[in-house]
């Protein structure tokens, strides 16, 4: 075995490198015991170049544009506080070059008494030097806070230059991988003033060194919406484009253009914006719900985009949703049997938060998230107050928005893998449709038709007077199952209302798509008398629950039958109720022709060429076509009839009792 003599013994020849040895390279080196002379002192921006991870993150292309957003937020801090009124980004040819500039105060150049260097010196040049410590002096918000950034792009970079102009003059200063190579020169004099930064990032930090135009467009872009009145300018050299933005409507311009990329439709026409200023800071906000899957939320802090969010999110969704549940149980339009959860609230939502606060904790220098803890009780008062109030302001807007919760809610409990078991039908299929199914032979689907008929009986009548090219008969046995308060899985379950979904082919809860609809029109047919009443109102639950969709597209309709037969001598009339009836005697009251009146029993009872002329034929029938436009309003009315609480049925019923002449029981 091989050992070391630390006598010196077996030591090698003065001048004479060791050989690596497997053996001794497991075992730690003598040669250096650890005391205070074993300890590194790193000075100045060495710290930034040896590990620049602990400031910008990375050296990864997120790490690369970090450095143009501390650059870039320096401007923007002009803008913010009311000293510039322009930014400008120029990417150069090759992208791998950046200058940023604005016409804010410029940076000081005279003299700083402690250090003895020029402002721009010890800007660009020491850690922790900037003139955002003290909020209220010089800045009253900043995206700026830590005195490093402008150091930290100095150290990363192999090339800065600084040109600034102020005081009647202009300035310049060079500086390479963090060390001046050319001190502050007034280079003449200047009218105006302003800052001018030019930098490259440096190859031996940064594996690729090449900045995305897009990244850079939509950094601006966004600047635009968060600071509304100033202009900013982006010069993309690469791509040969010169862009100019500038929003006077700051983010309800944002939010507009954010739901119109994610293509999304309003739930209600004005969206709710707040801006509110207090002794905290600034608030601005702008949301609105549309009828997306997902929630879409834009934060910013001092013009800072937040993208892992912060206690200033979590101060929005917290009013938010007190706000809604508030309004919700005010006026009594909680859903009965259904719990809304957080994410029902905020299903469909778009919003863009941006904030300005005197001191932001950010958690690191990448800025990503805001840690001040008393941010997030300010925006969760100011929000739920101000949103609140707002709700009761729009009755129309607000009971959309409930109605949108509502829908998420339900869509939410409804079972996703019971809903996976239906799958589309071609519509060309006819093995796997169920075999009752009267089906057209038209296969252009825009000409076609389903009447859902009650009863065989009926469905045996319509068979016989319906127009086999375009019209197709599917009979449902006596009275389905009352959807209100059963589960996918159970609705499923019933071999009448599955055989309805596998006729219809566009898939049922979450999986409705009714693009996939086999029929232009699905008509409900019942008889005209209270058990078809009841009949219809069962089957309207079920497509408001289960296939919403379908009736959104304006696809369903309710047929029209006759209850009465009117004959004045060989004249037949039809009447739809007692009160066609009635015109139609008092009509021919008085002739010569006997008048004779007649009631149908069902449709079953009906001739098939009678159903045809007043039911089924396109030319003489009367269509309801089902409007679902007040949702909240559906939603409610369904909650009363098919729920399980009787004393909402006994509450409707006695609100309109003086509705009704005779009860039909």
């Amino acid at each position: 075995m091989l050992g070391v003599d630390l006598t010196g013994k077996d030591a090698m020849p003065p001048g004479k490198a060791p050989g690596k040895n497997p053996a001794r390279s497991s075992k730690p080196s003598p040669a250096r015991s650890y005391d205070a002379d074993a300890l590194t002192a790193l000075e100045g921006l060495e710290a930034v170049r040896k590990r620049p991870g602990m400031y910008i993150g990375g050296v990864g292309s997120p790490g690369l544009h970090h450095l143009c957003w501390e650059v870039l937020d320096n401007s923007i801090d002009e803008a913010m506080n009311g000293h510039a009124s322009e930014v400008r980004l120029t990417l150069h040819e090759g992208g791998e070059s950046i200058t940023v500039s604005d016409n804010g105060r410029g940076i000081p150049v005279d003299k700083h008494k402690k250090s003895g260097k020029s402002g721009v010196e010890l800007v660009f040049t020491e850690l922790h030097a900037g003139g955002k410590f003290d909020p209220g002096q010089n800045y009253k918000t900043s995206g700026g806070l830590h005195g490093v950034g402008a150091s930290v792009v100095n150290a990363l970079s192999k090339s800065l230059d600084v040109e600034v102009v102020r005081d009647g003059g202009r300035y310049a200063m060079r500086f390479a991988r963090g060390k001046v190579t050319q001190k502050l020169k007034k280079k003449g004099a200047a009218r105006g003033h302003g800052t001018t930064v030019s930098f490259a990032p440096d190859p031996q930090v940064f594996p690729k060194t090449r900045f995305d135009p897009e990244q850079l467009a939509e950094r601006m872009e966004a600047g635009s919406y968060l600071h509304k009145g100033v202009t900013f300018r982006y010069h993309d050299q690469v791509n040969g484009k010169d862009v100019e933005y500038r929003h006077e409507r700051g983010i309800a311009d944002y939010l507009d253009k954010l739901t119109t990329e994610r293509k999304a439709r309003a739930t209600h026409e004005a969206a709710f914006a707040l801006d509110r200023d207090d002794e905290t800071g600034r608030l601005e906000l702008v949301l609105r719900w549309t009828d997306a899957t997902d929630e879409l939320a834009r934060s910013f802090v001092n013009g800072i985009p937040t993208r892992a969010g912060g206690t200033h999110e979590s101060g929005l969704r917290a009013g938010l949703g007190k706000a809604v549940r508030n309004y919700m149980e005010t006026h009594n339009l909680a859903p009965r049997g259904v719990k809304v959860a957080p994410e029902d609230l905020r299903e469909g939502l778009a919003a863009v938060l941006s904030v300005f606060i005197a001191d932001p904790q950010f958690q690191g220098q990448t800025k990503d998230k805001l840690n001040n803890p008393d941010v997030q009780p300010w925006v969760d008062g100011v929000v739920r107050q101000a949103l609140e109030g707002w709700l009761n302001q729009n009755r129309t807007s607000a009971e959309a928005i409930v109605a949108r919760v509502i829908a998420a809610a339900r869509a939410r409990e409804a079972s996703r893998a019971a809903a996976a078991t239906v799958r589309r039908k071609s519509p060309t299929s006819r093995l796997t449709l169920p075999g009752k199914l009267a089906d057209c032979t038209q296969t252009d689907r825009s000409r076609t038709e389903l009447f859902v008929v009650e009863g065989d009986s009926a469905g045996g009548t319509a068979k016989q007077g319906r127009n086999r090219a375009t019209q197709a008969i599917l009979p449902l046995r006596g009275k389905v199952l009352n959807v209100e308060s059963a589960t996918l899985k159970k609705v499923l379950d019933n071999r009448e209302l599955a055989d309805l979904v596998t006729a219809l082919g566009c898939g049922i809860g979450p999986e409705c798509d009714p693009g996939r609809l086999r029929y232009q029109r699905v008509i409900l047919l019942a008889d005209a008398d209270s058990d078809g009443c009841h009949i219809t109102t069962l089957l309207l639950t079920f497509f408001f629950r289960h296939l919403r969709p379908v009736v959104d597209e304006g696809k369903l309709y309710v047929a029209q039958p006759p209850l009465f037969r009117v004959d004045v001598g060989k004249q037949a009339y039809w009447a739809q109720d007692e009160a066609e009836r009635d015109a139609l005697l008092a009509e021919h009251e008085g002739g010569r022709a006997k008048v004779e009146v007649s009631r149908f029993k069902g449709l079953g009872e009906m001739q098939a060429d009678v159903l045809w002329n007043t039911t089924l034929n396109p030319e003489t029938r009367r269509l309801l076509r089902v409007d679902a436009a007040d949702a909240l309003e559906v939603d409610r009315t369904l909650s009363d009839l098919m729920g399980k609480d009787p004393s909402a049925r006994f509450r409707f019923i006695m609100d309109r009792a003086d509705e009704l002449e005779a009860l039909d029981v």
